[in-house]
């Protein structure tokens, strides 16, 4: 069975906000259970994570949450979406690959992007804890669906590139493709330190190097 992401009604603009008031209680209380779950699985991991914790942690029962979830495997996709969601919203049209015109340009739309990743993998820590520690050791669907982001991440980044190479700010003998994983393995390295060395200024200063990276070592001489 396919799984219809979140991250596709994004793009195709059909994601709607509930109505009514009924809508907007059920909205939270779906919320609520899928971050409780987030802080039962970052703390006690997902195999040892019980419906029952999910649902005592909330003072629910166990109806309750079925009415939601159908297990606590099916968080875990709700989770991802919603990390999709963001980093979608993040990147809007301001930030969309075709977007920078000029060196410059794109200077600043790296500068916006790093902050927003930043903003969503590393200050909510448990984003990361769960999807590199937790969610890989799931089952294979679940394996096969993060690698499918990581690939989708590449080719993002490709999009980038190919067009900075296009309109000639960056350099033409570019490998965009390779650039792009080399990339995502930089971002992925960036949130891993920045678990394990979450002060602020630690965080900043890699950043800064990993943004140098993408633009000194690419551009156009």
């Amino acid at each position: 069975m396919t799984h219809h992401s979140v991250i596709d009604d994004c793009i195709i603009g059909q994601v709607t906000k509930p109505s009514t008031r009924a809508e907007r209680r059920k909205a939270e209380l779906r919320q609520e259970i899928i971050d409780t779950a987030f802080v039962c699985f970052a703390e006690k991991g997902y195999h040892a994570t019980g419906i029952a914790d999910i649902a005592g942690q909330l003072g629910i029962g166990h109806g309750t949450f079925y009415r939601y979830f159908s297990n606590k495997r099916d968080i875990i996709d709700h989770v991802i979406d919603d990390l999709a969601a963001r980093i979608v919203a993040a990147l809007g049209l301001e930030n969309a690959p075709d977007a920078a015109a000029t060196l410059d340009e794109y200077r600043a739309q790296v500068d916006r992007i790093g902050s927003a990743l930043t903003e969503i993998l590393v200050t909510d820590r448990r984003i990361a804890q769960l999807l590199l520690f937790h969610a890989t050791g799931i089952d294979d669907e679940l394996t096969a669906r993060l690698y499918g982001l990581l690939d989708t991440a590449d080719a993002l980044t490709a999009g980038y590139l190919d067009h900075g190479v296009e309109l000639g700010y960056l350099r033409a003998d570019l490998d965009t493709m390779n650039t792009a994983r080399a990339v995502t393995g930089m971002l992925l390295a960036g949130v891993v330190h920045g678990l394990r060395e979450p002060d602020e200024q630690s965080v900043t200063a890699l950043n800064q190097a990993i943004r140098r990276l993408l633009i000194d070592g690419v551009r156009k001489d």
